[in-house]
C-alpha cells in the first residue's frame, strides 16, 4: 500500500503549546514522575471550577439537547449573547449576527476559511496566541507578525502595524486582553487600529476571550464599540471567565455595514451548516452564564484567588536574578524575560525541555507564541499559591545552576564566545 502523505498545507503550521515539550512531559509522567504544569490555561486541574448554577442549568436541559440545533446555535443562547453586547453599548449586534461554535478555536478557523484567498496576508501580534497563525496558514493565507512593545506595557507598536501593511493585507488580528502577555489595550490603541483598518480597507478580528479577566484599574473595551460601520469580528466564550473550556462554548459576532458584509455572512452560514451545529448541551449554559451574578469578579478583586496568585507569581519571578516581567493587566499569564547576557539561551524550546527534565516543571517557551528572541517564557497564574512558590523555586534553582556554569566558562575562557549551554 502506498504510504499516506501529509498535506502540504501543514508544512508551515506549528502549535508548539502541544508539541515536543508536551510529549516529553507525558513521557515523564508515564514513567512515574510528577510534573508541575505551568503551561496551559485550563482552570479545571487547579480547582477553578465552573459555577454550580451553570452546570445545573446545562444538566436540566440535557434531554432537549439530544438533537441538532440551528447551525448558528440555539436562539435563546444567541439572544443572550446579543443582549449582553447591547448592555455594553453595541446596539447593532442582533441575534442573526451571532455564530456559536465549539469554542473560539473552531470559529477562528471557520471565519478565516470563509475570508481568505491564497496569499492573502493577515497581521497578527507578536507574541500571539499561536492558533491564529496556524489557522491563517491552513486557510491559505500568510501570517505577518507586528511587534508588541514590552517597554510600553506590551501594547502594539502601531508604527510597526502600519509598516507591515501591503497590497495583500486583508485583516488585522487583535488579542485583547492578550495571551501570553496579559496586556489590556487602552481606548487610544484600539482607536488607532480602527483608523488604520478604515484607511487601508481592512477587517478587524478581535479575540476577546479574556474580556472579563482584568486586574486593578484595567478596563476592557470592545473593539467593535469604536468601529462604527467598519467590519469587525468579535470572539468570546465561556472557557476562561466561567472556567469551562471543556464544554466548548464560544461565539463570534459579526458587525459592520450590512452591504459590505452580506456575502461574507453567507459564507459563514455555509460553513456553519457544513459542521451541522455546535455542541448543543453547552449552548444551554450560555444564557445562565451571561445573566446574573458574575463569579469571576470575586477571583479578581483584592484578596481574590487569581489576583493573589498573579501578585505572588509576579513578585517571586522578579526576585530571580536577571528576570524582569511586565505586570499582567488581564488574562491568566505572565510573560517574563530572561536577561540574555546572564542566560544566553540560543534555543528557548531546549531551555524548556531541560527545565522539564531537571526540575519536572513545564512552562511554555516564548517562541511558541512567535516571539522572535529566545529570552521569554509563559508562566500560568492558575495554580494555587503553594504550587506557584514551588514552581518559581524550581525555575530559580535551574537558572542559578545554568548561570554558575556560564560563569565558570567565562572565567576559564574570558575571550571566548559563550556556547549555548542549553544543549
Amino acid at each position: 500500500m502506498r504510504p499516506m502523505q501529509n498535506s502540504s498545507r501543514l508544512q508551515d503550521v506549528r502549535y508548539d503549546l502541544r508539541g515536543p515539550v508536551q510529549h516529553a512531559a507525558k513521557k515523564l509522567e508515564a514513567e512515574g514522575h510528577s510534573i508541575l504544569r505551568m503551561n496551559l490555561g485550563d482552570p479545571a486541574p487547579f480547582g477553578l471550577h465552573a459555577p454550580e448554577s451553570i452546570v445545573v442549568d446545562m444538566i436540566h436541559h440535557l434531554r432537549e439537547a439530544q438533537g441538532y440545533s440551528d447551525s448558528k446555535g440555539i436562539f435563546s443562547a444567541r439572544t443572550a449573547i446579543s443582549q449582553y453586547y447591547q448592555t455594553k453599548g453595541l446596539m447593532q449586534i442582533g441575534v442573526e449576527d451571532i455564530f456559536i461554535g465549539n469554542g473560539v478555536s473552531e470559529l477562528i478557523s471557520m471565519t478565516l476559511q470563509a475570508f481568505l484567498e491564497n496569499g492573502d496576508e493577515v497581521l497578527i501580534p507578536s507574541p500571539d496566541y499561536p492558533l491564529w497563525t496556524a489557522a491563517t496558514v491552513l486557510s491559505g493565507g500568510e501570517a505577518v507578525h507586528y511587534a508588541c512593545d514590552e517597554q510600553n506595557n506590551w501594547w502594539p507598536d502601531m508604527a510597526d502595524v502600519e509598516a507591515k501593511i501591503t497590497d495583500r493585507t486583508r485583516a488585522i488580528v487583535i488579542i485583547n486582553p492578550n495571551n501570553p502577555t496579559g496586556a489590556v489595550y487602552p481606548r487610544h490603541i484600539l482607536a488607532e487600529f480602527v483608523e488604520i483598518a478604515r484607511r487601508h480597507d481592512l477587517v478587524l478580528f478581535s479575540d476577546e476571550i479574556y474580556e472579563k479577566i482584568t486586574f486593578e484599574d484595567a478596563v476592557h473595551i470592545h473593539t467593535a464599540s469604536l468601529a462604527g460601520d467598519l467590519p469587525v469580528l468579535t470572539f468570546s466564550g465561556l472557557s476562561k471567565a466561567y472556567r469551562m473550556p471543556g464544554y466548548r462554548a464560544g461565539w463570534v459576532a459579526v458587525t459592520g455595514q450590512r452591504t459590505a458584509t452580506a456575502a461574507y455572512r453567507e459564507s459563514l452560514e455555509l460553513l456553519a451548516s457544513l459542521r451541522l451545529c455546535p455542541n448543543v448541551p453547552a449552548q444551554h449554559a450560555i444564557q445562565t452564564s451571561l445573566g446574573g451574578y458574575q463569579s469571576i469578579e470575586d477571583l479578581l478583586k483584592p484578596g481574590g484567588r487569581l489576583r493573589e496568585q498573579r501578585d505572588l507569581a509576579l513578585r517571586l519571578l522578579k526576585e530571580i536574578p536577571g528576570i524582569t516581567c511586565v505586570p499582567a493587566a488581564g488574562a491568566m499569564y505572565l510573560f517574563p524575560k530572561m536577561d540574555p547576557e546572564m542566560y544566553p539561551f540560543a534555543d528557548d524550546e531546549q531551555f524548556v525541555l531541560d527545565l522539564l527534565q531537571e526540575q519536572k516543571i513545564l512552562v511554555s517557551h516564548g517562541s511558541a507564541f512567535h516571539w522572535p528572541s529566545p529570552d521569554h517564557f509563559r508562566f500560568v497564574i492558575l495554580p494555587p499559591v503553594d504550587e506557584i512558590r514551588e514552581a518559581v523555586l524550581r525555575i530559580a534553582t535551574f537558572l542559578a545552576a545554568y548561570r554558575a556554569k556560564a560563569d565558570r566558562i567565562r572565567a576559564a575562557q574570558p575571550a571566548a564566545v559563550l556556547p549555548d549551554l542549553s544543549a
